[in-house]
This record gives structure tokens, C-alpha cells and sequence, in this order.
């Protein structure tokens, strides 16, 4: 029988996060370079857990602060081949497409810049991810004044026209 566990993620307030799978060592560098082609000003830290040979964390990215928090929660985390991206001047929705289209990216768990837990169960062969708990849980639904400042929101930060 699976033991599981709860993982809590340390990040920056400032910072979003990214969680998810892919297959092979080559990974890291794949999805580098998604990210730097998809946007070059974004500061960020790429971990990943190597499930094979030498089992390492293997870390990337463009700022050492990202890189070692990206590392530390890789590592809590051990599931293999999971990855964690810990990004700052830079969106998720920026770069998930070019994440999904990464050949070895199996699966993206969740993006956000909520508190964030990781779902893990362990057995004597290692680690995986079972699922994730993203923030809060809603209060009720949206009225009237919920949905315009949404919408004013979305316009502010330029998503939205």
C-alpha cells in the first residue's frame, strides 16, 4: 500500500509556479529552452527528477535564487521525472503552450501563483505525483460587482481589451 504525502511548496509571493512530467534526461534542456524562446525577459528556475541512471535533480534557468527554490522543492517533492518551474516577470499562460509542445512533456499538473501542496503517494519503487491543491477553496459564486472586477482585472493587466 502506497504512503501518502503532502508536499508544501516554498516559492516567492512575487513568483508563479509550474508542476509537471516529462520523460527523459533531455528534458531540462527542452524545456529551457522553451521557456527563454518563448520569453526572453522572464526570470526563472527549472528543476527536474532524473528517474534513471544517477537519479539527480538537474536544474536550469536564467536566475540562481529561482534555481535553488526550484531545486529544494524538486527535491521535497522526488517524484520521477517531475519538473517544477519557479518563474517571476512572467506568466504561465506565456509559456504553457510552448511547455505542452516540449515532445517529452507528458503532463502539466497545475500553474499558479497560489500556496501550493503536492499530492504524493511512495511505495518501495519511489515516488509520484497523485494530484495537486491549489490554493483556497471557493467561497460562493461570482454576483454582478464579482464579475466587473474581473473583467477590470483582466483589462488592467492587459489580457483582455
Amino acid at each position: 500500500m502506497p504512503e501518502i504525502k503532502v508536499i508544501s511548496i516554498n516559492k516567492p509571493d512575487d513568483a508563479n509556479i509550474i508542476v509537471g512530467q516529462a520523460h527523459f534526461i533531455k528534458s531540462v534542456e527542452d524545456i529551457y529552452e522553451a521557456l527563454v524562446q518563448t520569453n526572453p525577459q522572464m526570470k526563472f528556475g527549472l528543476a527536474f527528477c532524473e528517474a534513471s541512471g544517477a537519479c539527480l535533480v538537474r536544474v536550469e534557468g536564467n536566475d540562481e535564487e529561482l534555481k535553488k527554490l526550484a531545486a529544494e522543492n524538486a527535491l521535497a517533492i522526488s517524484a520521477g521525472h517531475s519538473f517544477v518551474i519557479i518563474l517571476r516577470q512572467g506568466y504561465p499562460v506565456n509559456v504553457l503552450n510552448a511547455l505542452k509542445m516540449v515532445p517529452e512533456v507528458c503532463n502539466i499538473f497545475c500553474a499558479t501563483a497560489n500556496p501550493l501542496e503536492i499530492v504524493v503517494a511512495e511505495t518501495k519503487s519511489g515516488k509520484g505525483i497523485i494530484g495537486v491543491i491549489d490554493g483556497a477553496s471557493p467561497k460562493g459564486v461570482e454576483k454582478d460587482s464579482d464579475i466587473a472586477w474581473r473583467k477590470d482585472l483582466l483589462r488592467k493587466i492587459g489580457y483582455k481589451r
